[in-house]
């Protein structure tokens, strides 16, 4: 086995075509059953990179940049600029999105929450996702943003009593990040996909996040692993099995593992780790995510955790030296943390204190004062034996 480099993954070789937002697609079969879908990019240092979900607070972020008017009932307000060209009618988009109700800034919808991207083909839209959709023609690949829509162009009138919970009339706060679009000009969404279609369109941007992170453009290819990722649902694999099963697999799993490697140099560790965990819950002796996910945690100071996964990658892959590598530093560490708590233990309690020696005088003294009383003892009573 080769050796685990702590980041990974370059996709396929195939046809490169240009799409229309300057991206690059490489045309290719999907991997078949038994093909490694990864080839090892050696990351050396760290690079931090802005961005990341948005905090959990109480309501929506305060945005002070310029407010745009993107229809009569719909306001933007960029938070995050993005890249590339922007979607049109028919354009498949991938977003997280927040929602609250304007009036009482009660948060109704949280999809960064769910763990899960959600799809909406452009003009094939919900109703009530209307005023989304106008903001979305506006945004770029990347781009965060804050939309302030009507409840004309939402839940309407009545609203909605079921899930989500709108009051009738709501106006509505967005926060939503495009993460990214595929332009399919029959506006095929993933459900209308054949399994073939959705492994190779997951492939693509798999290979896409891949070139782009050899260019270090992390964030970038973060969205193209999570937009790849989507195609590979829980409700699609669930139905998949055999050969199909096995490419998939082929395909979503390295995504997931060269996500945390991008997070893993984003300082991000706590969000590396639940990637390689879930790759980690269908192939436990998955080596690259034993190792990545040892990493992420030696980095948080979880060294027994660490030491486990790095101990079980061992087993599995005894000839590797980064491995051993990253053992040996967590055993150095570990024996300087000892050595430093040695110290203080013993600047806290002092030396222990040396037992007294007796004083060979006293000794003497106190042995020859109680043979001198036994001696007179013996002389009294003897002496009154003779008088009775």
């Amino acid at each position: 086995m080769d050796e685990v480099q702590q980041i990974g993954s370059v996709g396929q070789d195939g046809e490169t075509e240009i799409m229309p937002n300057g991206s690059s697609v490489t045309h290719g079969e999907p991997p078949q059953n038994g093909q490694d879908a990864e080839e090892e990019i050696v990351m050396e240092g760290s690079s931090f990179v802005q961005g990341g979900p948005p905090q959990d607070d109480n309501g929506p972020p305060k945005v002070d940049t310029k407010v745009e008017t993107i229809h009569e009932k719909v306001t933007k307000q960029v938070i995050k600029e993005g890249h590339g060209e922007k979607p049109s009618r028919y354009s498949t988009c991938f977003l997280h999105y927040r929602a609250w109700t304007e009036s009482t800034q009660h948060k109704f919808e949280d999809t960064w929450q769910e763990l899960q991207l959600t799809e909406v083909v452009l003009g094939k839209e919900k109703k009530e996702m209307a005023g989304l959709a106008l903001g979305l023609y506006s945004m770029k690949a990347g781009e965060r943003a804050l939309l302030h829509v009507g409840w004309e162009l939402g839940y309407g009138e009545e609203g909605s009593f079921s899930f989500p919970n709108v009051p009738p009339k709501a106006d509505i706060i967005y926060e939503v990040e495009l993460v990214g679009f595929d332009e399919t000009k029959e506006g095929k969404a993933r459900s209308e996909m054949t399994v073939e279609e959705r492994i190779s369109a997951a492939d693509r941007r798999r290979m896409d996040g891949n070139n782009l992170f050899k260019e270090d453009k992390l964030e970038e290819a973060m969205q193209q692993y999570e937009m790849a990722i989507a195609y590979m649902g829980d409700d699609f694999m669930f139905q998949l099995f055999g050969k199909y099963q096995d490419m998939a697999v082929a395909v979503k799993n390295p995504c997931h593992l060269n996500m945390a490697a991008c997070l893993i140099k984003l300082k991000r560790y706590e969000e590396a780790i639940a990637q390689c965990s879930i790759v980690l819950a269908e192939d436990q002796n998955n080596v690259k995510a034993l190792f990545r996910r040892g990493k992420a945690r030696s980095e948080l100071g979880q060294t027994d955790a660490a030491k486990e996964d790095f101990t079980k990658a061992r087993k599995l892959a005894p000839e590797d030296k980064a491995i051993s590598k990253e053992l040996r530093l967590l055993a150095e560490h570990e024996k300087i943390v000892y050595q430093k708590q040695k110290e203080l233990y013993k600047g806290l309690f002092g030396p222990r204190p040396e037992p007294k020696k007796p004083k060979t005088i006293t000794s003497w003294f106190v042995v020859v004062c109680q043979w001198l009383i036994s001696l007179f003892y013996g002389l009294f009573r003897r002496e009154r034996i003779k008088t009775e």
